[in-house]
């Protein structure tokens, strides 16, 4: 009789396949979903879209009358060199009812994400964390992969690095010489780096410019050439400055220094950059 009455007790209540505990049978990158794996070698660049896999075994089994199926939950971190978040934390659940016949079949998950347009040159890591919901047993894992980003010294305090004249504005070889005539464009390019941030990743700043002639008197000035204020949740670590100057078919030849004085506006700091050139 008491027999009889457990039966109907636990009567529907769903029975587990025995299994491993949940693994991570493999991590993998591709430049386009389900493309072929990356090789560890490959580099990245800023702004190039990541595809990310992740195949998993040792799941447990819900059977529940004739339904099987899988609950697993996942998380996904995505870290710079320095360890830094590039985005918010991923999540996602895989629930799927598994037929007799799917003896081999594997849960996979895909996560896609941009590598940020101002990320350093290094290794990122993506790491995982995976939950199987029926079991509570968890597991974790970890990918890296390279990034061949624009190098940009970092600094505590507001300062311009890789300061370049240019022939053109499009040129990617900076003049060794910087040597213009007279009807010609100056240009020159640099990173600004070290200003501060406030709430969200915000910063702001802006730049000026002026032009001394041999005996250092101020024969042109632009006080606000150009400003940028940008809030992201991967902190933006340079902005890239550049301008022109437009050399009249008038201008004398000789000796010449242009003056790019950089405000950062948080963090209330200036900077000022001279670089000669020369006018023949």
């Amino acid at each position: 009789m008491g027999i009889g009455c457990a039966a109907v007790l636990f009567a529907g209540v769903p029975a587990f396949a025995q299994s491993k505990n949940i693994a991570i049978e493999r991590l993998a990158l591709h430049q386009f979903e389900d493309g072929p794996v990356l090789a560890d070698s490959y580099q990245f660049v800023p702004g190039e879209t990541v595809y990310f896999s992740c195949r998993l075994t040792g799941y447990s089994i819900e059977k529940k009358e004739n339904l099987q199926q899988v609950k697993l939950a996942w998380q996904v971190h995505i870290t710079d060199p320095a360890g830094v978040p590039v985005e918010k934390e991923r999540t996602g659940r895989i629930e799927e009812r598994v037929l007799p016949q799917d003896k081999n079949w594997m849960p996979k998950f895909l996560v896609n994400f941009s590598v940020p347009a101002f990320a350093p040159t290094g290794v990122f890591r993506v790491s995982v964390k995976i939950t199987d919901e029926l079991s509570s047993a968890e597991t974790n894992g970890s990918i890296n992969f390279r990034v061949r980003g624009h190098d940009v010294e970092p600094s505590q305090t507001l300062v311009a690095r890789n300061f370049h004249f240019f022939r053109g504005e499009n040129d990617s070889t900076e003049l060794i010489s910087p040597v213009y005539h007279p009807g010609e464009m100056l240009w020159a390019r640099f990173d600004i780096t070290g200003y501060k941030f406030a709430h969200n990743n915000r910063f702001s700043v802006d730049y000026g410019l002026a032009v001394l002639n041999a005996n250092g008197a101020q024969l042109f000035a632009q006080p606000e050439a150009a400003s940028q204020s940008e809030e992201s949740f991967y902190p933006q670590r340079y902005v890239p400055g550049a301008l022109s100057l437009n050399l009249d078919q008038s201008v004398a030849k000789g000796a010449y220094t242009l003056v790019v004085t950089i405000r950062d506006k948080i963090g209330d700091q200036m900077w000022e950059v001279r670089q000669p050139f020369q006018v023949e």
